[in-house]
C-alpha cells in the first residue's frame, strides 16, 4: 500500500503500547482499514497528529504496509465539519459501530464512503436524524449484498399492497403476514412509502423495525454499545 494521501474517516481508536494507537479507518480507496499510529502521545513542537485524528472529521491519510495492519505514515485535515452533539453524536457513533462490525477490511466501498459522508453531513446540519439513518442503513445493506425491496413480497415475488400486512423473515425478506404468524407485522401502506424514500412518521417507524431485523441478522447476539448509550441517555432524560 502506498503512502499517497487519500480521503478517510476515523471510525475507532484505542491505545496500543506506550505511545501508539490502533485505528479503524474508512478510506475512499481501500474501504475499512486497520492501522497503527505510532508515537501519538509523545510531545512535539509542531503538535501531535493525534489531535487531527478525531471521529467524523474528514481526513487525508497516508498508509504503508502490505499486511492486515497498515502503518499511518501521514495525516492532514480533509476539511471542516460541524461537531456532533447530543443525539446526533450518538447516531454518529452508531453508524461507526455498524461499519466496524459489518465491513470486511480492505474491501473497497466507494459508494458507501460517499454515503457515510452524506449521513455525517446530515447529522452535522441538524437534519432530521431518523430519515438520515434509515437511508444509510439501506445503503449499507446494499453494499454488503443484503439489500431487499420494501415494495416486494420476497416469498411470493408479488408487489406489496397498501392494505396488506407483512413480516420480515431473516434470510428471505418481507413476506405477507398470515393469521397465527408470530413477530411484528408492518402495514403495506407504510412499506410502500418507505420504498419511495419516505422515512417519516409511521413509515419511518416501520422501516426502522424492518431494518433493525435485517441488520440484527448480520450483527448477531452481541449488542451495539452505541444503542446502549442511547438508551441510557433516554433514561436520564426521563
Amino acid at each position: 500500500m502506498r503512502e499517497t494521501l487519500q480521503p478517510a474517516y476515523l471510525l475507532h481508536r484505542r491505545p496500543y503500547r506506550e505511545s501508539s494507537q490502533l485505528l479503524e479507518l474508512l478510506t475512499a480507496e481501500y474501504g475499512r482499514v486497520g492501522a497503527v499510529a505510532r508515537g501519538l502521545r509523545r510531545r512535539s513542537r509542531g503538535g501531535s497528529p493525534g489531535a487531527l485524528l478525531q471521529p467524523f472529521a474528514p481526513l487525508l491519510v497516508g498508509l504503508t504496509g502490505r499486511g492486515e495492519l497498515k502503518t499511518l505514515a501521514g495525516v492532514e485535515t480533509g476539511g471542516g465539519l460541524a461537531p456532533l452533539r447530543g443525539d446526533a453524536l450518538l447516531s454518529g457513533l452508531y453508524v461507526n459501530e455498524l461499519l466496524v462490525r459489518l465491513l470486511h477490511r480492505d474491501d473497497p466501498q466507494p459508494a458507501l464512503f460517499a454515503s457515510y459522508a452524506t449521513v455525517l453531513a446530515a447529522l452535522a446540519d441538524a437534519e432530521p436524524i431518523e430519515p438520515a439513518l434509515r437511508r444509510f442503513e439501506c445503503e449499507l445493506l446494499e453494499a454488503l449484498g443484503y439489500a431487499f425491496a420494501f415494495d416486494r413480497d420476497a416469498r411470493e415475488g408479488t408487489a406489496v399492497t397498501a392494505t396488506g400486512r407483512y413480516l420480515f423473515e431473516p434470510g428471505v425478506g418481507l413476506c405477507a403476514w398470515r393469521p397465527g404468524a408470530g413477530g411484528t407485522s408492518f402495514a403495506g401502506a407504510d412499506l410502500l412509502r418507505a420504498a419511495a424514500g419516505d422515512f417519516t412518521g409511521s413509515a419511518g417507524k416501520a422501516a426502522k423495525g424492518v431494518l433493525r431485523s435485517a441488520l440484527g441478522e448480520l450483527l448477531g447476539e452481541r449488542p451495539l454499545r452505541s444503542r446502549q448509550l442511547f438508551l441510557r441517555r433516554r433514561e436520564r432524560a426521563d
